[in-house]
Formats: structure tokens, C-alpha cells, sequence
């Protein structure tokens, strides 16, 4: 590649980067070139860790920056050298062909063909071999996931299709039984067994997205096919390895959050003008003010009572802001915490001093039972058991942070009741973790509600982030 042609990958991988939610300034921009002007090239993995330490401030934000980075710097090109993959005839007599980028191979698939491969795959899993598993990856989706003569705008690499065909979790229990025989205690085996497959089922998946930026270019794949960074991935979109992910950032964020509102409130510490002071004080100056005088600062904080829908996907929504809040719960002066679906239940106590968080999860998921009376979302029956049953909860120093998507079945908003709660406390918000494209769709009423309370949307980790520390 050209010293020109390095430098527009250099700064395409650097927008990738930046879209993807990795913020990176000119100043890391300029630290990675100089890095990388001291290095050797003939490492890709010391490019890559060069990349990694100028650019990347979290760990939460790596497996992002890599998946990024083998497609602007992929380990090989089209099938890798050679090109040849198999001599023999397949069973179902497939011929050779080229591949996706033009490159000759002898794609043979078949029962021998699997079998052969197999084998090799459960020799690398049990030597935990990366180098010959990253080699297999390549070769599988080559072999098994070739998908030549699609339309227009289909891809011609499909990971799911060479996974389908080769089903590597098959081979767990025989991996397992590999372990075991190594001393491995039963839990070891499986947990180490699993981590092996999920580690290779990776590689495929990476191994397609290479090839298919082949065909339609690296920025394709980076918009449609790589998911953000954990603290920008929408929680209604989040699966189950995604929800683990987030978890373990609540608190680290919580931390992020506690110290730069510390810094804030240092630097805010003065209260306003002492004009009285001021001016006695310059008497000995001859009138001038060289120093000033400041009245004391009166200590604000927020009593803070929170109203969470907790019916179906926007149920992980709730949990993840009760988490972050009652981490933050030292900058508040008091919290309060109430569930809902269709009814409402105090979850206040599930946040003790020194919880664990796993624990606080599970106490949050058992009580959802207690939220619901018919198990479909009322909005306004929630309202308004609300007010009849803990209108005590809110006072003039008071704010009230309302969390859901506003969908209610179509059914009474108890808007009046609602108006009513929030005429009389300090401050209302309303959290809604759909896309404000969705808004108003279907059963949604967020602009009659948020008529009533501001309505803010609040879609992923960073969001929640920038939202509590405006209130705080």
C-alpha cells in the first residue's frame, strides 16, 4: 500500500472510529501517527496495540476498536496465501471456483470434506491453537460459507451458513471430555470448553464481515454490520451477553460520574458576590477591590423519587437507570423507587448499602410480579394508584424521574392525575428509551405525556450518563 494510500486508511479507520462512538481527538489522532512512525510495520499486532493505547480510553470500548480494526487492517486478503483449500472431490462433486475476491480455491463440501475438518477444528480447539483456529475460520467460511451468484446487495460470505453447516458447538462435549482427562474439574472443563467455541464462533463471524468489506468496502460493513460500543448500544436492542456487559459498566460509570461532579462542585464552591464585604475589604486598598468576597454556598441536593415501568424489553431499561441512581445515591438527599405494569410496588429496599449487583438484579427481576395486577401496561392505572398510594413520596423539594416508553394500551393516561403529582414538587422528567422516530406510533402517547413532563430520550449508557449528571 502507498504512503497516500496508508494515509486515507489511516483517517477512514479514524471516522469509523469516531461514528462508532469512540471519541477521538486530533490530539489522539496525532499521538497514534507518532506512535506508529517509531514502530516496526511487520507486526500487525503491534500496529494494532499502537492503535489501541493512543485511541482507545476504555476497556468497555475495545472489542468495538478491534472489530473496527481488522477491517480497515485485515490479517489477509481473500482466502490468504495459497488460496487452496482442498484436493479431493467432494461428495457432492462440487468444482472449483473463485472466491469472492477473485482468487482460485477448490471449494469442496460434502461428508468427507466435513468430517476432515472437523477433526482438524477439535485438535485446534483442545491445543487452544489461535493461530491454526484463525487459519480454520478463514478456511470454513471459504469452504462452507460461500454464497456465489446472489443479487445485488446481497453478500456473498454468510457466517450463519458455514456455523449451520459446521456446528462447532457439537464438539463441546468432546472437548470437555479432553479437559477432564487433562485434571480439569468439571466446572472448569465446560466453562473453558465454552469460552474456546464462543472464541472461534467469533473469528468466523470476523472472517465474513473481512470478506464481505472486500466486496463493498469497509465502510459498508462498519454502518450495517458492527454493533456500537457497549455505552452507546440501545438497551431495547441488547441481548443477553450485552445486558452482562452493561452491568459490570453501572458502577464504573457511576464512578466517572461521582468524581467529575466532585471536580464541578470544587470549582463552584464560591456562592454569589458579598458586595459588603467586598468593599469594606478595599478600604485598606484605597477603594480598590483587589480581593473579593464571596457569600457562603448553600448545599443543594436532590430528594429524588423514580417511577419505573418495568413490563417487557423496557424492563432492562428501568433496571440499568435504578442501578446507576442508587449507585449516585450519596449525591442525592433521598430516594425513593416505585415499579409498575399496572400497579404500583415500592422496590426501595432492594437497594441496600454494599448490595451485590447480580443480587440487586435478580431482587428487581423477582419483583415485577408485584408491579402487575392483569399483566398488561396501564399507564393510568399506575398513575393514579400512584397518587392514592404514595403521593406522600413527594414534596416542594422534591423531583420526580418517570422511566418507560409511554406505551399504554391504548388505554386512560390519568393525565389530570398526573399534572396534579408534578404541580407541586421542583423538578419532573420523563426517560424514554425508544428512538424519538418511534414516538406517537401505535399506543404511544409520549407527547401528551410529555405535554405534561418533559420527555428526554434515553437510549443507551451514555445517554443515562449525560441525563443524570444534568440533574445532578
Amino acid at each position: 500500500m502507498s504512503a497516500s494510500g496508508l494515509l486515507d486508511r489511516h483517517i477512514a479507520f479514524l471516522e469509523a472510529l469516531r461514528s462508532a462512538g469512540l471519541s477521538v481527538s486530533l490530539a489522539e489522532d496525532l499521538d497514534a501517527i507518532a506512535a506508529l512512525s517509531a514502530l516496526e510495520w511487520g507486526s500487525r499486532e503491534t500496529v494494532q496495540a499502537a492503535y489501541a493505547a493512543t485511541l482507545v480510553k476504555r476497556q468497555s470500548q475495545r472489542p468495538t476498536f478491534d472489530a473496527l480494526f481488522d477491517l480497515y487492517f485485515p490479517r489477509m486478503v481473500g482466502s490468504g496465501a495459497g488460496g487452496t483449500l482442498g484436493t479431493g472431490e467432494g461428495a457432492d462433486g462440487d468444482g472449483d471456483g473463485p472466491d469472492a475476491a477473485g482468487q482460485e480455491f477448490s471449494v469442496r463440501d460434502g461428508a468427507d470434506a466435513l468430517r476432515d475438518f472437523r477433526e482438524r477444528l477439535a485438535e485446534a480447539l483442545a491445543a487452544d491453537d489461535r493461530q491454526a483456529l484463525g487459519d480454520l475460520a478463514a478456511e470454513m467460511v471459504a469452504r462452507f460459507g460461500a454464497m456465489p451468484g446472489r443479487g445485488p446487495g446481497l453478500s456473498s460470505w454468510s457466517a450463519y451458513t458455514a456455523l449451520q453447516r459446521v456446528s462447532p458447538t457439537e464438539l463441546v462435549d468432546q472437548l470437555v471430555a479432553g479437559l477432564l482427562a487433562q485434571g480439569r474439574t468439571d466446572e472448569e472443563a465446560e466453562r473453558t470448553a465454552g469460552r474456546r467455541i464462543g472464541g472461534f464462533t467469533r473469528m468466523v463471524e470476523d472472517d465474513a464481515r473481512r470478506r464481505i468489506a472486500e466486496e463493498k468496502g469497509p465502510q459498508h460493513v462498519a454502518n450495517v454490520a458492527l454493533r456500537p460500543s457497549i455505552d452507546r448500544l440501545d438497551f431495547l436492542a441488547a441481548r443477553r451477553s450485552d445486558l452482562e456487559q452493561m452491568r459490570r459498566e453501572i458502577y464504573p460509570l457511576a464512578r466517572r460520574l461521582a468524581t467529575r461532579l466532585t471536580k464541578e462542585q470544587h470549582a463552584q464552591r464560591r456562592g454569589p458576590l458579598d458586595f459588603r464585604r467586598t468593599v469594606r475589604a478595599s478600604i485598606s486598598t484605597g477603594g480598590v477591590p483587589l480581593a473579593t468576597h464571596h457569600r457562603p454556598k448553600r448545599p443543594h441536593r436532590t430528594e429524588l423519587v423514580v417511577l419505573c415501568d418495568v413490563s417487557g424489553s423496557v424492563a432492562n431499561f428501568a433496571q440499568f437507570t435504578l442501578l446507576l441512581v442508587f449507585a449516585l445515591r450519596d449525591q442525592f438527599q433521598k430516594v425513593r423507587a416505585f415499579t409498575f405494569i399496572d400497579h404500583v410496588h415500592e422496590v426501595t429496599d432492594h437497594f441496600r448499602p454494599g448490595a451485590d449487583v447480580a443480587d440487586v438484579m435478580a431482587d428487581l427481576a423477582a419483583s415485577t410480579a408485584h408491579a402487575a395486577l392483569w399483566g398488561r401496561t396501564n399507564y393510568g392505572r399506575a398513575i393514579t394508584k400512584f397518587a392514592e398510594d404514595h403521593a406522600d413520596a413527594l414534596g416542594p423539594k422534591s423531583s420526580l424521574l418517570v422511566l418507560g416508553d409511554a406505551r399504554s394500551n391504548y388505554s386512560d393516561l390519568a393525565l389530570d392525575t398526573l399534572g396534579e403529582l408534578v404541580g407541586g414538587i421542583r423538578h419532573a422528567w420523563w426517560l424514554n428509551p425508544e428512538h424519538r422516530r418511534h414516538w406517537d406510533n401505535g399506543d404511544s402517547a409520549a407527547s401528551r405525556y410529555g405535554a405534561v413532563v418533559p420527555m428526554v430520550e434515553c437510549r443507551n449508557l451514555t445517554q443515562l450518563g449525560e441525563f443524570v449528571h444534568e440533574i445532578l
